[in-house]
């Protein structure tokens, strides 16, 4: 089951966090990570602030390949400042092909932009192991649940 444009933007919106520094971006990975362990899932959690990569977890069942979908997702967000999966539906809709280079850009659901609310965008939280819509949900449920933390 697809997001349609309309709900990715109103994630865009409301997916914005107070701050995000090193302890913040640890937090959310490790909120992450306890959830897709809670789900058996096999996925790989990559976080950057700015360039840097602050966190990183590759569970069981995921493989070098999961780091390159990673990295080719997360580039999509810092290109374009939106969600991957948002960018990729956008082309879809438009009847385009996404139409990057595919060895360094992946239209495909599950990094969204870091947002920090007054400042912008501050990097990527990416998820890749799962079909594009779940790798998507994984991240923007768990960022949800992270700000109600923070509440």
């Amino acid at each position: 089951m697809t997001l349609d444009i309309a709900e990715l933007e109103r994630q865009h919106r409301e997916l914005q966090l107070p701050s995000a520094d090193l302890d913040d971006l640890w937090r959310l990975g490790s909120l992450i990570v306890a959830e897709a362990r809670a789900r058996d899932l096999a996925v790989t959690v990559d976080i950057r602030h700015g360039e840097q990569q602050v966190f990183h977890a590759a569970l069981p069942g995921t493989s070098a390949d999961n780091d390159h979908w990673a990295r080719r997702k997360a580039a999509v967000v810092r290109r374009f400042g939106e969600a991957s999966y948002l960018v990729g539906e956008r082309h879809r809709a438009a009847g385009r092909t996404f139409d990057l280079d595919p060895a360094h850009y992946a239209a495909h659901g599950g990094s969204f932009p870091l947002l920090v609310r007054g400042t912008g965008m501050v990097g990527t939280v990416t998820v890749s192991g799962l079909p594009q819509v779940e790798d998507h949900r994984l991240v923007t449920d768990c960022l949800a649940r992270y700000l109600e933390q923070q509440r």
